[in-house]
């Protein structure tokens, strides 16, 4: 197992932790939060998408339909096709907004 990367979701303060090894989407579905949405989680749907603030990260492919180029090169990318390569930060652009942002302010 990679070392574990402290990742902040800008939107509600809330810190968990993910490795390398995993995607983003699994780390934040292992907080057992209810009411995450997840679409297909192979990069087709954009349910899960989140712009990264700060901190370095591998991004596996994800369809252009969900996230474009333009996107991608200002840190737009799905959580679930995102690995950490440091600590993050992030904000929740995508359809986990309503849910990830309200739960704990």
């Amino acid at each position: 197992m990679d070392k574990p990367y402290s990742v902040l979701i800008q939107d509600s303060g809330e810190t968990f932790a993910c490795d390398g090894s995993r995607n983003l989407l699994r780390a934040m579905e292992a907080l057992g939060r209810r009411g995450i949405p997840v679409g297909c989680r192979g990069g087709g749907c954009g349910v899960c998408k989140v712009r990264v603030t700060a901190g370095d990260f591998q991004a596996g492919k994800m369809s252009r339909a969900c996230v474009s180029e333009e996107e991608e090169k200002a840190g737009v990318v799905l959580a679930c096709k995102l690995f950490p390569a440091s600590d993050l930060a992030l904000e929740v652009v995508g359809g986990m907004r309503k849910t990830v942002c309200s739960s704990r302010r």
